[in-house]
């Protein structure tokens, strides 16, 4: 069976920090498109940062994909136009299912080569940006949360790129299923991998623990 390949529709990188609601802090979630090709190293797009670097960024979460068929639901029930960046994505994707992706498999995006990581949680800086009613319970419920990755090879990238599914493990756990449970069977296979972050194995575990009850 051929694995999938897909487009990269924008680059999104920080546009200005936003200041969150009761004064707490900052945030980098107002991503907007980039012109040209964008180096890309293991911390992620280079031009990009994050406020909150203890929840975000780090090599494990490096680069933040969304797919745009995801979006485009969204954008459907919502009633609104969401841009390239308004997920606060790095990367929008056409023809990759992005919440689908099985965990460790890697993406050639032009010059650089990424591994799917783990899942996005959404949270209250989320749902500040948004400003829609119980925006983290629907956005968790649907699940279509995109996948972060983290980098194995660096270079540029750019919009117009071709994204290449090119390795894809057999333990069969997708990034939704760390939303919604895995089968107890896949849990094993992918604990059995060496290199997992440590939020995989975390959520893993969890799930691990609840299906045992």
């Amino acid at each position: 069976m051929s694995l999938p390949r897909g487009k990269v529709l924008a680059v999104c990188a920080v546009h200005e920090e936003l200041p969150l609601a009761g004064g707490i802090g900052r945030s980098a979630i107002d991503k907007r498109p980039i012109d040209g090709p964008v180096s890309v190293d293991e911390q992620g797009i280079t031009i990009d940062h994050c406020c909150d670097v203890k929840h975000h960024g780090g090599v494990d979460q490096a680069v933040y994909a969304y797919s745009d068929d995801e979006a485009q639901r969204w954008a459907t029930e919502l009633g609104r136009d969401l841009g390239y960046g308004w997920f606060g994505e790095n990367l929008r994707i056409s023809g990759i299912p992005t919440t689908d992706a099985t965990i460790g498999e890697r993406w050639k995006v032009g010059e650089t080569l990424l591994e799917v990581t783990v899942a996005r949680t959404p949270c209250r800086t989320f749902a500040d940006w948004a400003q829609e009613d119980r925006w983290i319970k629907r956005f968790y419920d649907r699940s279509d949360v995109g996948c972060y990755l983290r980098v194995i090879s660096s270079g540029a990238i750019q919009a117009g790129d071709d994204v290449a599914v090119v390795s894809r493990p057999d333990h069969g756990v997708l990034i939704r299923h760390l939303i919604t449970g895995p089968e107890p069977e896949s849990l094993e296979k992918l604990l059995a991998r060496e290199d997992l972050p440590p939020k995989v194995v975390r959520d893993a575990r969890r799930w691990q623990r609840k299906k045992s009850k």
